[in-house]
């Protein structure tokens, strides 16, 4: 079912676990995505960032997310990652993206401020969600995402008094924040802010986001999420694993392309897998069919019990 950010992480935060996005810039993504969040019945975030559309345009991608979406058995975010023009934001709201998030991260921060909460009140129109990003999450060498280096990455953390300001005067459903990770693969262990984390989850009143997911350690994952992260975005820890997959599969020439996809999405499954259980959000999904303001109550309702020892 198609839902927006809000109808999966307003449980997830308070439930104490996170939902992860997946980028699905091809159909073998998509599918493998899929095929985890259903198999262990969690909601999922699939979409595609605006850096990747060279390799997925916006509107074939749309071609084949949206109906995805429609038909899972579980709660699945359509979501425009990492908008950077506003064009590319209205775009995606106009092909059905369920959720955009509007980067206006390195603009001067009243400059963020006024053009993310136009975007809100649009996607807000739209029935969408919107995410926006305070501080500034860097990249690493080969990252998809560009070439912002941090020198000094502590410079730009997110600063838990400015974040309370900035959800308040925008109207975002949820803020990406800047607490030491980076985009691409890593070539030395990040290290998190977890305080940070901690003290902006007290101080605003919407899901927090942790990009740059990818390379970081399952108890890196566990003490952010702990500390009050609800969505994690992953791409490169699925993308390679595809490669990798169609490396072994394809040892002779006497394959072709359509001998490598059954091994790229089921490494693309594999791997989603692993994360949705370290996130925490496996078994969180309804069951089909089920109303989705429902869903949200319930959701909620069970994972309370959980933590009373029910």
């Amino acid at each position: 079912m198609l839902v927006n950010l809000n109808k999966v992480l307003k449980p997830a935060r308070q439930g104490g676990y996170a939902v992860g996005l997946f980028n699905a810039v091809n159909l073998e993504l998509a599918r493998g995505i899929l095929a985890a969040a259903e198999k262990n019945r969690s909601p999922v975030i699939m979409g595609t960032a605006e850096v990747l559309f060279p390799y997925g345009p916006l509107e074939e991608v749309s071609y084949y997310l949206i109906p995805m979406a429609k038909k899972a058995s579980v709660p699945v975010v359509v979501h425009l990652d990492h908008g950077l023009n506003r064009e590319t934001c209205i775009q995606a709201l106009q092909l059905g993206f369920s959720s955009i998030m509007y980067d206006c991260s390195t603009d001067p921060y009243e400059v963020n401020v006024e053009k993310v909460r136009e975007m809100a009140e649009l996607a807000h129109s739209y029935g969408a969600t919107i995410e926006g990003e305070l501080g500034h999450v860097g990249d690493n060498e080969g990252s998809a995402e560009g070439n912002f280096r941090l020198t000094d990455p502590s410079a730009f953390y997110t600063d838990p008094k400015q974040a309370k300001d900035f959800v308040e005067k925008t109207g975002v459903d949820a803020l990406a924040i800047a607490v030491g990770t980076a985009h691409g693969a890593y070539k030395l262990p990040p290290k998190l802010d977890f305080e940070r984390i901690r003290t902006i989850a007290r101080t605003v009143d919407v899901p927090l986001v942790l990009h740059g997911g990818s390379g970081l350690t399952d108890q890196d994952f566990q003490k952010a999420i702990a500390a009050g992260i609800s969505k994690v975005n992953i791409f490169t820890d699925i993308n390679i694993a595809a490669v990798e997959a169609e490396f072994r599969a394809f040892h002779s020439m006497d394959k072709g392309l359509i001998d490598l996809i059954p091994a790229a999405v089921e490494a693309i499954r594999q791997e989603v897998a692993k994360k949705l259980t370290l996130f925490g959000s496996v078994g969180k999904a309804p069951w089909p069919g089920a109303d989705v303001d429902e869903i949200v109550k319930a959701v909620v309702q069970r994972v309370l019990e959980e933590k009373n020892g029910r």
